[in-house]
């Protein structure tokens, strides 16, 4: 089972890497909770501060849920299903989303179904030249089940989002660029040093801080404008007494750079 997602650590960076290139990195149960996993490790772990997410190989990022093992499940019942595959899914990718340190998804081939969402439900993506999305769960009868009708519209509007979940076509990476799926398309054999150089970019700055953001957007984005500033000052409090906050600030008026203690 820990097979199923490399791991490599990389100074303050965790490298995560889907792991069955032979089912395209399909989802299948097993990875989604060693997923978990990994990442509740990763959390308690001070020195690594942010993660890369990326697939075996160059085929694909993830081809989305093992479709075989969800079979199985729905012929065990509809509540069997429900809880094995939908509420697994749901709770990875909402995992990922409120994770408090930040996670960029290295997009390197196909990203369906799941892989997909893994996509949407991340903090940031640079995504491969070569790599290609699609929403194809309307092609076997079913409605995205890992959070894709809730935040594709969130992120590319309604009926952008409707488009491709109710057609099922792929689109590519630069589509997913405007749709604002990804933040940079990048050559193929630029991916992982991209996504890695877009975390140094966040870690020359206090990882509380990154936190306090991440909960407040992640909180904030789907509530009335008047709770989501509740949020952020909330987010503030909780930021201000710290020595990071401190310290940014001396460091601004000494015209020094900061050094953060991460307390």
């Amino acid at each position: 089972m820990s097979d199923l997602v490399i791991v490599e650590k990389r100074d303050s960076i965790a490298l995560l890497t889907l792991n069955r290139p032979e089912k395209l990195n399909a989802l299948n149960y097993a990875t989604n909770d060693r997923l978990l996993a990994l990442l509740d490790e990763i959390e308690a772990d001070t020195a690594t501060r942010a993660v890369v997410l990326t697939g075996t190989g160059d085929r694909a990022f993830s081809a989305g849920g093992d479709i075989h093992e969800f079979n199985e499940s729905v012929k065990q019942g509809v509540d069997i299903a429900t809880r094995d595959f939908c509420r697994r899914g749901q709770t990875m990718t909402a995992r990922l989303e409120s994770f408090p340190k930040p996670i960029i998804a290295a997009v390197n081939g196909i990203a369906f179904g799941g892989g997909c969402e893994i996509t949407e439900a991340v903090h940031l993506a640079v995504a491969s030249e070569k790599a290609v999305f699609a929403k194809p769960e309307i092609n076997i009868g079913i409605p995205p089940t890992f959070g894709g009708t809730q935040r594709l519209p969130r992120l590319a509007g309604r009926k952008r989002a409707l488009e491709l979940l109710l057609t099922g076509d792929t689109f590519s990476a630069e589509r997913a660029y405007e749709l604002g799926l990804v933040n940079k398309v990048v050559a193929h054999d630029e991916l992982l040093p991209a996504a890695f150089e877009l975390g140094e970019r966040i870690l020359r700055h206090s990882s509380l801080a990154a936190a306090r953001i991440i909960t407040a957007v992640t909180r904030g984005i789907n509530t009335t404008m008047d709770e989501g500033l509740r949020i952020e000052r909330e987010q503030f409090a909780r930021m201000a007494g710290t020595q990071d906050a401190q310290e940014g600030l001396d460091a601004w008026i000494a015209r020094r750079m900061p050094n953060y203690s991460g307390v």
